[in-house]
């Protein structure tokens, strides 16, 4: 019985797609400050991979993307109108770009 490596199945991403999986730039005071490390952060869908996120920057910025980290943040609860209520999970995407790569979120795409 031989072991076989780990193989990972060949991502492609679709040009729909790929406006999918980024849904919003995040701009606060602590993403802004990624930006002196080449980061650029992004909201995501929950079910989005980081092939997936990779391809999706790539694709539609025309940068090389070096790394992707993703955070899971659960919705608060909440009091909507007096009654209580949930916000909604979304994954957060930390995106590093390689040396000389910007990404300018005021241009658009």
């Amino acid at each position: 019985m031989s072991i076989r490596p780990y193989k990972p199945k060949p991502t492609t991403v679709s040009a729909e797609r790929a406006y999918e999986v980024l849904r919003a730039p995040i701009v606060t005071e602590k993403s802004t400050r990624g930006s002196e490390f080449n980061q650029v952060t992004f909201e995501v869908p929950v079910n989005a991979t980081k092939p997936e996120i990779k391809l999706a920057v790539e694709r539609l910025f025309e940068v090389q993307v070096r790394a992707v980290n993703t955070i899971l943040v659960k919705g608060k609860t909440k009091r909507f109108r007096g009654r209580p209520g949930k916000r909604s999970d979304y994954k957060k995407a930390v995106v590093t770009l390689a040396e000389g790569q910007s990404i300018d979120l005021v241009a658009g795409v």
